[in-house]
């Protein structure tokens, strides 16, 4: 959001006594233009709860997350934490505050940006090159995955293509699938797996499903 569409949530939050929860989803992996400055940072009264997580910046079977909450719902916080499991795994917390205090996270998410700004150019060359006749990215400047919507005027049945692409070992997925209300046909490409020098083959691969697709009419 704006700074001013921002600015005027919280000030909403601060009239009806509501707290804002701000799932800071992929921040860390930005490609192009000056960070956005969380909600959180903005905050001068007690507003917002931040969360986040490290499944994306390490590895999704670490299973930790964190939360930055103001004074006033910390020991509400702590209480429903003590109902629901009592407490984390010590061992790998205690790691990762480790990691984080000798300085390598912020270098291993330098490291891990540039891997993945390489795989977002590589996609994004694809869908304004070859994929251009058949699909219409959506901009994207930062996160693990790139959308693009089917044409109008193509007249293709995505989920087809789909899964003829699983078929030669290509994955992807269904824009529908994330659309809440009217479905949108098009395609959802995720990068964080895939080797760089992989990701040119599984386009070419991409592109020729698309051109195996017989039209409707």
């Amino acid at each position: 959001m704006s700074l001013a569409r921002r600015t005027a949530l919280l000030g909403w939050a601060q009239r009806r006594g509501a707290v804002i929860v701000e799932d800071d989803y992929d921040s860390e992996f930005r490609f192009s233009g000056r960070p956005l400055e969380p909600l959180h940072s903005l905050d001068r009264t007690g507003r917002v709860v931040y969360v986040g997580t490290f499944s994306k910046t390490l590895l999704p079977m670490l299973r930790l997350g964190f939360l930055v909450a103001p004074a006033s719902l910390q020991p509400a916080l702590r209480t429903a934490k003590q109902l629901t499991d009592w407490h984390g795994d010590h061992t790998s917390q205690a790691a990762l505050a480790r990691f984080i205090d000798s300085g390598e996270l912020p270098r291993h998410i330098r490291r891990a940006t540039r891997v993945y700004a390489a795989r977002h150019r590589l996609i994004t060359a694809a869908l304004h090159g070859e994929l251009a006749r058949w699909l219409d990215p959506v901009p994207s400047a930062a996160g693990l995955h790139l959308c693009a919507r089917l044409r109008p005027e193509v007249p293709v049945d995505p989920g087809r293509v789909l899964d003829r692409a699983r078929q030669r070992g290509v994955a992807a997925e269904s824009l529908a699938a994330y659309c809440a209300g009217q479905p949108q046909a098009g395609l959802v490409l995720g990068y964080g797996s895939i080797r760089t020098e992989h990701v040119a083959e599984g386009l070419r691969l991409l592109a020729a499903c698309f051109r195996d697709e017989p039209t409707d009419g």
